[in-house]
């Protein structure tokens, strides 16, 4: 279960850590989307789309949506780099961050497979005044909701139906078949949440789902 690592209190600190400087150099129109556009959060079953469509808007947007990288005991796939797609840490390194309270919000997804936001990524993106996109999975994303309330944007990425998600999970190639049928399983539980978020986006053609994406962001 994701587990919020931060009080609704505590979650002011996130606003108040731009400077004066920085808050009266910033024309209007910025200062109000950090204010008021603060958080997109992204949510999908695993092979659904979710890491094109965040690529999608971190591409179309430049300079005005970051993506907040989570951190992973998981190992690299393909080109993957540390710092890039994800922090890659060992689980005692993740587990020191629980002790610490590090986390804004963390899940231990499978059996010592961990997942989890740091919260010097909110600072570090916040500090830059852009606007935070989430790349998460869907407890996480359901919990960041849960504490940003109005000042999150959350969107579910929704395959066609499970039969089209596991021809894509197949088709990977880098996954186990017991791993796919896991993914499969949790996919259907993620399914049932979909409701709970403020946009449900299908992706069936993928070119009609990105056009979506940019109607709710602009």
């Amino acid at each position: 279960m994701r587990t919020l690592a931060r009080t609704r209190a505590s979650r002011r600190d996130i606003y108040c850590n731009i400077c004066i400087f920085q808050i009266f150099s910033l024309p209007l129109q910025k200062l109000l989307q950090i204010v008021y556009n603060m958080i997109i959060i992204l949510c999908a079953p695993s092979g659904s789309g979710k890491s094109t469509m965040v690529k999608h808007l971190l591409e179309t947007y430049p300079g005005q949506y970051e993506l907040s990288i989570s951190a992973t005991t998981r190992a690299p796939r393909g080109q993957e780099q540390h710092g890039k797609e994800y922090y890659f840490i060992s689980r005692e390194e993740f587990e020191q961050h629980i002790a610490n309270n590090d986390f804004i919000e963390y899940e231990q997804v499978y059996e010592g497979l961990y997942y989890g936001t740091l919260k010097s990524e909110i600072d570090r993106i916040q500090s830059a005044g852009r606007t935070i996109v989430f790349d998460i999975d869907v407890k996480g994303g359901l919990n960041l909701k849960r504490l940003f309330q109005d000042e999150a944007l959350a969107i579910f990425i929704a395959p066609p139906s499970v039969e089209e998600l596991s021809r894509r999970l197949h088709g990977r190639g880098d996954t186990s078949e017991d791993m796919i049928q896991k993914r499969l399983a949790k996919a259907e539980i993620e399914m049932a949440d979909a409701p709970f978020f403020d946009k449900i986006i299908v992706n069936d053609d993928l070119a009609t789902a990105k056009q979506e994406l940019d109607k709710l962001v602009q």
